[in-house]
């Protein structure tokens, strides 16, 4: 049996994964912080699906987190063939003004916990000679973003980072993907403390994309036609946007 680890896969695009890969007689594991919640998402999943479900309770904001995952993995004897660090969520406001244990925390999820685990289960693809990556980034990747300023740097850092793997793992048979999506119709804006836009995707839609294309070993996906013109507009422009979009949305 195949598997594919998703961590953050309890709602969302997470989810929508989940269901992609169910359908297509992979294993799912899901990892994430409320054990409520892993348990709904596994009875809604295998519901519908006959594809095993298996969950892991781990909240990967903190330090070593992921490290306890993949041992607990390991431990278990399950083989990832996918690995998807899909677990992120970002915070609006004046840099000055936004609490640091809450960025910290932030940080430690988009960035830290998503390189240890990409380097722990990329070790054991090597030995295998296979597997894939998919670390989803944001279309907030390509520029600064004023009052979310350390979301899109972390994401920023998300792109660059899984760029400079892929091309040392393409050597060893492992294929490392990048998924940029746009806004989404998911819990992300409502733990921002923002409106969900009214342009945002819906989140399967976002999935069967992202599915589609990590099969095809796409290097970076950017899910929506208006995602892809939006990243040719010049950089001061785009971020003068978000400072514009990001202030109004807080103050209201």
């Amino acid at each position: 049996m195949e598997y594919v680890l998703i961590t953050g896969g309890t709602s969302g695009i997470g989810y929508e994964l989940a269901r992609c890969f169910a359908n297509n007689c992979y294993g799912i594991i899901i990892a994430a912080s409320d054990m409520t919640r892993l348990e709904d998402t596994k009875e809604k999943l295998e519901k519908e699906f006959a594809a095993p479900i298996l969950i892991y309770q781990q909240d990967l904001t903190r330090l070593g987190a992921a490290a306890k995952l993949y041992e607990k993995i390991k431990n278990d004897k399950l083989k990832i063939s996918i690995l998807i660090n899909n677990a992120g969520f970002g915070l609006v406001g004046e840099t000055a003004e936004i609490d640091f244990q809450q960025d910290e925390n932030m940080m430690i999820l988009n960035m830290i916990s998503l390189v240890e685990l990409s380097k722990l289960f990329i070790s054991d693809m090597y030995k295998h000679g296979n597997g894939k990556i998919l670390n989803v980034a944001s279309t907030g990747a390509f520029q600064p973003g004023p009052y979310t300023s350390t979301y899109f740097a972390s994401k920023a850092f998300v792109l660059s980072y899984s760029q400079a793997i892929r091309h040392e793992a393409k050597w060893k048979g492992v294929q490392v993907c990048t998924l940029c999506p746009g806004a989404t119709k998911t819990n992300f804006f409502n733990y921002e403390g923002t409106a969900t836009p009214k342009n945002a995707m819906p989140p399967e839609i976002v999935a069967k994309y992202s599915y589609h294309y990590l099969m095809k070993n796409k290097d970076i996906m950017i899910p929506g036609l208006i995602n892809n013109i939006m990243k040719l507009f010049p950089v001061k422009l785009k971020s003068c946007w978000v400072a514009r979009m990001k202030s109004v949305k807080k103050s209201e």
